[in-house]
């Protein structure tokens, strides 16, 4: 089960002196066992939000094309193979050294024989679904803008191990989970009667 830090502070009120691991250990010893701690932020690091300012054919391979790409700190030159990369769109781009949630490091490369500074993005290359008919082409974006700050992806996730919970039905829901924290650390939990629509 996956229990959101951020979905957990709906119910309750975290002090700042709380932190993820302090959660993992508390409800480790407590309750059930915390297998891991996802921060969504961190898949995303040294993705970011790039302007395709030009976008030409490659000299080598009929399906790839060379573009220009303005990260707001430079301008970086990636060899593009998606057929639907054009000129002014906002684009997600996985800088050098960013390691993609699909498991792949970007590295600087040589593409028949032009050089490649970055990816250009699709869908699944960033683990948000399963497109990979062309890039990503984003809406409100704002240029060098984070990803994760562009989807909002904020959040830490605790991975619970869903075998701790077998004997417990009460903490198969995030309420339950946190009326348990909330137990833990002496905190107040709000009513479940405020988050249900009466009408």
């Amino acid at each position: 089960m996956l229990l959101s830090i951020n979905w957990l502070q709906e119910f309750i009120k975290l002090p700042k002196s709380i932190t993820p691991f302090d959660l993992r250990d508390k409800l480790t010893m407590h309750t059930v066992e915390v297998e891991g701690i996802i921060d969504l932020a961190k898949q995303y690091d040294r993705v970011v939000v790039g302007k395709v300012l030009s976008v030409a054919p490659h000299p080598n391979a009929d399906r790839l094309r060379l573009t220009k790409v303005d990260v707001k700190s430079e301008v970086l030159e990636i060899v593009c193979g998606a057929p639907n990369v054009a000129a002014g769109q906002l684009v997600p781009v996985a800088l050098v050294g960013a390691k993609l949630p699909n498991g792949l490091e970007i590295k600087e490369s040589e593409i028949r024989g032009v050089k490649s500074s970055g990816m250009i993005c699709a869908e699944d290359e960033l683990g948000l679904g399963h497109d990979h008919e062309g890039i990503m082409v984003l809406d409100k974006a704002k240029l060098g803008q984070e990803f994760s700050t562009y989807l909002n992806h904020n959040d830490i996730i605790l991975e619970i191990d869903n075998k701790s919970l077998s004997n417990r039905s009460d903490l198969w829901g995030q309420y339950g989970l946190a009326r348990e924290v909330a137990a833990i650390f002496d905190l107040k939990l709000k009513v479940y009667s405020d988050f249900i629509d009466s009408d």
